[in-house]
């Protein structure tokens, strides 16, 4: 398991399968603020709620001068399908190998109905200008994270 991450941290680089046959790349993003949010799964309740949440604001992100990039375990293939399922505007990597998943650390042992299994914690980085953590938030709670990301956002 890799170690947590802290703020004032590099964040550590990543270059993943985005939707559309894109890439994203931390590299790509310099001289911008980068909203980094892993989340478990394409199409579920709580994911597609905050992708919905972070769509609705990519215009005043924008405007922050901050680029939002979701990250899950799917493949660029389910991206597109959730995507287009719901008109999101965000760009969605794709993580199958976890690569960026393990390097900052959301990959944790979870527990539903009893059942012990490895996924996702939801969270979310905001990554400023300079390519260091600004702020972490750990098992992020959907109903108004989005806008506390982008009040964190503006204020860098």
């Amino acid at each position: 398991m890799a170690n947590e991450l802290d703020v004032g941290d590099p964040a550590p680089d990543f270059a993943l399968p985005t939707d559309d046959g894109g890439q994203a790349r931390l590299a790509d993003f310099k001289g911008k603020a980068v909203v980094l949010y892993f989340y478990p799964k394409d199409d579920t309740s709580g994911c597609t709620a905050e992708a919905i949440a972070f769509s609705g604001l990519k215009p005043k992100f924008e405007a922050a001068g901050a680029a939002v990039v979701g990250v899950s375990p799917d493949s660029a293939a389910s991206h597109d399908k959730f995507k287009k399922k719901h008109d999101l505007a965000v760009a969605l990597a794709a993580d199958p190998e976890r690569a960026a998943i393990e390097a900052y650390g959301v990959w944790k042992e979870k527990s539903m109905y009893g059942r012990k299994y490895f996924g996702v914690e939801r969270s979310t980085f905001l990554i400023d200008r300079k390519g260091r953590i600004a702020k972490i938030w750990r098992k992020v709670k959907v109903p108004g994270h989005a806008e506390e990301v982008l009040a964190a956002a503006k204020a860098l």
